[in-house]
């Protein structure tokens, strides 16, 4: 016959079982909710100028992962563009970054510190080049532009990047065939109305707050740069991220005329690295694209991001956790 446990005993074991089935509990939950967690921690997401859509997108994004994943800390850092978002993520100072798909190839191919080591976690939406004008400009393309004062984007932005390949497709050089004046959204605008510029360059999302306050005080005009794409894409390999695209006539309604206007566009990818969590990457980028109908309601370009496009993320490979989302989500 087995001898009962004294009392102290009885309330030892009754605790080891209770923790047990508390440790059991625990690794149960996570398997019967589909393996989500919820992950938490302070981390930086690299943007652009105030006045660009990055930043925009970012604002909005911080909101919508507040309600997802209340645990998470997100912090929105400005910068120059996609290049220097690139150098923020290798320097640490950032953990996520949006970048445009030919400063990523760039980045990489150059050496650049870290670039073996960036992930992706989604394609977001295309940025479109454009170039700026007073309405009575005579400028009708990029070859127009021999000496006159342009707005080529900061150094460290990727307006700048791709404003020198279109500049070398059209047969004129940087530094001497125009007078590069290196500012950004920030200021090309009131350098424009001043007649401080005679034109500039903006890659960005459709329509880009800037440009649209810029439309709505001072007549200017939207100079096509269809005519380029061939002559990008015979540089070299990194140009191949440009594709030619159509400005809709409802972008600048004022500044188009009711007109399309030929351009180019690149895609814009939302950036990491190989050390970032999995289960936050997971999180990040189930956030990016449920919230595109709430986002896309006032940061337009926003509507283009999809899931059956957001796995294309070319030149960078996907984030474990970013295709542990898309693989969630196979029928």
């Amino acid at each position: 016959m087995a001898t009962a446990l004294p009392l102290p005993g009885r309330r030892a074991l009754q605790a080891a079982i209770a923790a047990l089935v508390a440790l059991g509990l625990a690794l149960w939950w996570p398997l019967s909710t589909g393996g989500e967690r919820s992950a938490g921690g302070r981390v930086t997401l690299a943007t652009g100028l105030p006045t660009g859509v990055y930043a925009r997108y970012g604002e909005l994004l911080q909101r919508d992962l507040a309600h997802d994943m209340p645990e998470l800390d997100l912090r929105l850092a400005r910068s120059e563009g996609s290049i220097d978002n690139l150098r923020q993520l290798a320097a640490g100072h950032a953990q996520f970054a949006i970048a445009t798909a030919d400063a990523v190839a760039t980045y990489r191919s150059r050496g650049g510190p870290g670039a073996d080591r960036l992930r992706a976690c989604a394609r977001l939406y295309d940025d479109y080049m454009q170039l700026v004008v007073p309405k009575g400009s005579t400028v009708r393309s990029a070859k127009d532009l021999r000496r006159l004062r342009v707005g080529v984007g900061t150094d460290g932005s990727g307006v700048q990047l791709i404003t020198r390949r279109l500049l070398t497709a059209a047969g004129l050089r940087f530094d001497r065939d125009i007078e590069p004046v290196r500012v950004g959204i920030d200021r090309m605008p009131e350098l424009l109305e001043r007649g401080e510029l005679d034109a500039f360059f903006w890659s960005g999302g459709l329509p880009t707050t800037a440009v649209q306050r810029l439309v709505q005080r001072f007549p200017v005009r939207l100079v096509q740069l269809g005519d380029l794409i061939e002559g990008l894409h015979r540089q070299d390999e990194r140009t191949r991220y440009y594709r030619a695209a159509v400005m809709p006539a409802d972008a600048y309604p004022r500044a188009q005329e009711g007109q399309a206007v030929k351009t180019i566009a690149v895609a814009n990818l939302l950036v990491t690295t190989d050390r970032s969590d999995a289960a936050l990457t997971e999180g990040i980028t189930r956030t990016v694209i449920n919230s595109r109908d709430r986002i896309g309601r006032q940061v337009h370009a926003a509507q283009r991001v999809d899931l059956r496009t957001a796995v294309f993320t070319e030149p960078l490979g996907l984030h474990e956790g970013a295709r542990r989302y898309y693989l969630s989500q196979k029928p």
